[in-house]
């Protein structure tokens, strides 16, 4: 088992040069390019209760870019947990992987998140009169741009790769194992449909 940084710059090398230019503080002309194409984001955080890494999802651009340092993303209704959002009240420090449909290169951000309520902001980010609870403002500390070969090896945006839906357990199975035999799946699964068109904002 390798244990010190050591080990692990013996067996792996130093990293090419270009891979550490491609790290800067701010967000520049290129990076900004692929945060406003892109409608998937994960956000990873951490907290004393361990680490979270969620999507985040809305139409291209929906992660605001208010400068070159600081980004704003609407915190749209959900479960409710608030993993990733109880992790930034007590450990600020996060990171973001932004994902273009059909791009193979992926950029990647690390801050300091801040929670705002502030009524103004809120309402810039309605959609069809809906308010997000929140927007988690971003204060940028590094951008860092993902070369192509993860996706390249995964072929993820290959349609001959596409796993049809019907060959995973559907949600409704999933959750009938989770809460017992009385659990109508079946149901569920019928209402998610529903709920999928009307409640997303």
């Amino acid at each position: 088992m390798l244990t010190t940084i050591e080990q692990l710059e013996t067996l792996y090398g130093t990293p090419h040069e270009r891979s550490l230019r491609k790290e800067i503080p701010c967000i520049n002309e290129d990076y900004r390019a692929f945060i406003e194409f892109a409608p998937f984001v994960v956000l990873a955080t951490a907290g004393p209760e361990g680490l979270d890494c969620s999507p985040r999802g809305d139409a291209p651009g929906f992660v605001r870019i208010i400068d070159e340092r600081t980004l704003a993303i609407p915190d749209r209704v959900g479960n409710n947990r608030l993993d990733s959002l109880r992790n930034i009240i007590v450990q600020p420090h996060l990171g973001l992987l932004f994902v273009v449909p059909g791009v193979g290169e992926t950029l990647r951000v690390n801050g300091r998140g801040r929670i705002s309520d502030d009524a103004a902001l809120l309402e810039s980010f309605a959609v069809d009169g809906k308010l997000p609870r929140t927007v988690l403002l971003v204060d940028v500390d590094t951008v860092y741009f993902h070369c192509s070969k993860a996706l390249a090896r995964s072929k993820l945006w290959d349609p001959a790769r596409h796993v049809e839906r019907s060959r995973l357990p559907s949600a409704g199975a999933i959750h009938k194992r989770l809460n017992g035999e009385t659990f109508d799946a079946a149901a569920y699964d019928i209402e998610l449909v529903e709920r999928m068109r009307t409640s997303l904002y």
